[in-house]
């Protein structure tokens, strides 16, 4: 468990399209000040209750705690942003979830846990994305806690991809896209296109092809510490980058997409016994509950 530490400045994040979410980031706001502790209200909930004389949550100013209330969609938007590394308490209002620690009814005796300081943190690798357009200097950079995938639209053809690792070719390949994952995005679309379930500490990546066109291209493990670099062969069909399935922009003939482990990384609060373990066959539903559990 994590040393007592003393919280000032709080800031709260929730999924501003769910009314429950908001609900509670307002009430919970509400018993941190009682408390004598600052709070910060991402703006999207404060205009949706407009009287609250709370704070507006920044993402490059500097918070001793983040909640985030509703499930890992929103975890993976704050998370990009932050600014330092602020431990981050993920509450879980919706269903599938491998990011959020703890459900609604578990909030209010967690905050007393964490407040006191009763908590580990699990760091969580980021990747720094760059994408290098034919023809442009200035690269467009961003930063992403799942994946970068390379996929082409709906109504285009197979496309053509390089893939190099620390400058060495490593395969020409025609298919449907690439998804480059760390292990924390294992389990997302990564997961869903076939790809390995990595233990979420491990040091790697994962790049997954989509649809290949040649059977024997399949996922590889690479370790984190490489620079990995994806060029489009394909000239005039509509392909895109998506960063954790939130940004997102179009490439063209010859971009090409350098992925490396960022500086930066993610502390998730953890306060329950639950392990990796449980969280993969609850979520995906393997079966059987262990001795005592409750199912949830």
């Amino acid at each position: 468990m994590s040393r007592r530490r003393k919280f000032q400045r709080i800031g709260i994040v929730a999924k501003a399209a769910s009314r429950e979410a908001v609900h509670t980031a307002h009430e919970l706001a509400e018993w941190l000040r009682r408390r004598d502790l600052e709070v910060a209200l991402d703006e999207a909930i404060l205009r949706a209750r407009a009287s609250a004389p709370d704070l507006p949550f920044r993402p490059n100013e500097v918070y001793d705690l983040m909640v985030v209330l509703g499930g890992d969609g929103t975890i993976l938007s704050v998370a990009r942003n932050l600014a330092g590394s602020v431990p981050i308490l993920g509450v879980n209002l919706g269903n599938l979830g491998f990011l959020t620690e703890i459900n609604r009814g578990e909030l209010y005796p967690t905050m007393v846990q964490v407040l006191t300081g009763k908590f580990r943190t699990e760091k969580r690798s980021l990747f720094d994305v760059e994408l290098r357009r034919e023809g442009h200097a200035a690269p467009l950079r961003y930063r992403v806690l799942n994946d970068a995938v390379i996929n082409k639209s709906a109504l285009a053809r197979i496309i053509q991809l390089t893939l190099r690792i620390d400058g060495h070719l490593v395969a020409r390949f025609r298919a449907d896209g690439l998804i480059l994952s760390t292990p924390t995005g294992s389990t997302a679309y990564n997961l869903s296109a076939g790809g390995p379930i990595l233990g979420a500490l491990l040091g790697v990546a994962v790049l997954t092809p989509i649809c290949p066109h040649a059977l024997s291209l399949r996922p590889m493990v690479v370790p984190d510490t490489s620079r990995i670099e994806v060029t489009l062969e394909t000239p005039r069909e509509e392909v895109y980058l998506t960063l954790d399935g939130q940004e997102g922009t179009s490439m063209g003939y010859r971009d090409a997409v350098t992925i490396t482990r960022s500086n930066a990384s993610v502390k998730l609060i953890k306060v329950s016994e639950r392990t990796f373990y449980d969280n993969l066959r609850g979520k995906l539903r393997w079966g059987g509950l262990q001795e005592g559990e409750e199912p949830r």
